[in-house]
């Protein structure tokens, strides 16, 4: 794997309750497919996918919510349209992405047009807990790589900025990841945690994390702080490091278990003294998931049949979906 960055500060969450919101949606994906510099053919395409899958929403969804926003993990940044619902879920969905199905009230193209004009297209769903779609647009519809990552973050209710952060970047074989929650909510909380984000982003020691949070911690010293776990996954060796201070879960789930790695307590900006890295073998089931404390982390993913298969979005958006806890700011990884 060559070296790669990516970071997520701006997602933008938008709830699909009315007839009203397919519009909202579709405005705002378009905003963003003409600030990355998509075509005026492509930003329409974009705007056709956004109808229908909000529209879909409307009509057929209970509590659904549509994530809008942009990702810079390859060279070409591309938008990414999720679309998440607690609804009745979906038995055959070969049948609704069939050309000439479509959602009530939208242009009559249906699902299967939208996975034709996406980058990628990827869906999950269990009939009576709801469904995940995630489709990633580029500037060309030519099929796009897979990011290594996957993460979200989504704000408390009644704010609009997240207090939570996440970021990694990858050096040949080895993926480094973080995620960050700033005390507090909003902007200030937000302020610690992109903080965090950049300070590791700009690190990139290959190797010690316990390093990288002390430089973390100078650097969140005139900010609220932030609880932060940090972690390296060496696909060579076949292990992953973490090493995390404050209230950040971090679990491998191989399959038949999970097994958790300890943060330490404190607050990273408040001159912590040391810092303890825990390493754990991997196998090539394993599925990694780091998460705030806005999620629960009373989450089973045997309880989804086929999500551990699919691809990371669809598993990180279902236990944004499912575990997280509506009164805090909420954030997970996979990778």
């Amino acid at each position: 794997m060559g070296a790669l960055t990516a970071y997520s500060f701006d997602d933008e969450w938008l709830p699909v309750e009315d007839s009203s919101a397919p519009g909202r949606v579709r405005r705002c994906a378009v905003q963003y497919a003409q600030r990355i510099g998509f075509s005026d053919h492509r930003a329409g395409e974009v705007a056709i996918a956004a109808t229908e899958l909000a529209t879909n929403l409307q009509h057929h969804a209970v509590h659904g919510v549509m994530l809008v926003r942009v990702r810079r993990d390859f060279e070409e940044p591309g938008l990414q349209l999720l679309a998440i619902d607690s609804g009745p879920g979906i038995s055959d969905f070969t049948r609704i992405a069939a050309d000439g199905e479509s959602t009530r009230g939208t242009l009559g193209i249906g699902l299967g047009a939208v996975m034709r004009m996406a980058s990628s297209f990827a869906v999950h769903s269990v009939p009576g807990r709801g469904t995940v779609m995630d489709a990633m647009f580029y500037a060309a519809a030519a099929p796009s790589p897979r990011a290594p990552v996957a993460g979200f973050t989504r704000p408390i209710s009644g704010e609009t900025t997240c207090g939570d952060a996440w970021g990694y970047y990858a050096v040949e074989d080895r993926l480094y990841v973080v995620l960050a929650d700033g005390l507090g909510h909003g902007e200030l909380a937000a302020t610690a945690s992109r903080e965090a984000v950049k300070t590791f982003l700009s690190d990139k020691t290959e190797g010690d994390l316990s390093q990288s949070l002390q430089r973390m911690d100078a650097a969140l010293q005139p900010t609220r702080g932030a609880a932060v776990g940090t972690m390296c996954i060496d696909r060579g060796a076949n292990s992953v490091t973490f090493a995390g201070v404050g209230n950040i879960a971090a679990w491998v789930d191989d399959g038949d278990r999970r097994r958790a790695l300890a943060s330490i307590p404190g607050i990273v900006g408040t001159k912590i003294k040391k810092i303890q890295a825990v390493q754990m073998p991997l196998n090539r089931n394993c599925r990694i998931v780091m998460h705030s404390d806005g999620l629960s982390s009373k989450w089973d993913l045997r309880e989804y049949p086929g999500l551990r298969a699919k691809e990371l979005p669809l598993i990180a958006a279902t236990l944004l979906r499912d575990a997280g806890i509506r009164h805090d700011d909420a954030s997970v990884v996979v990778a």
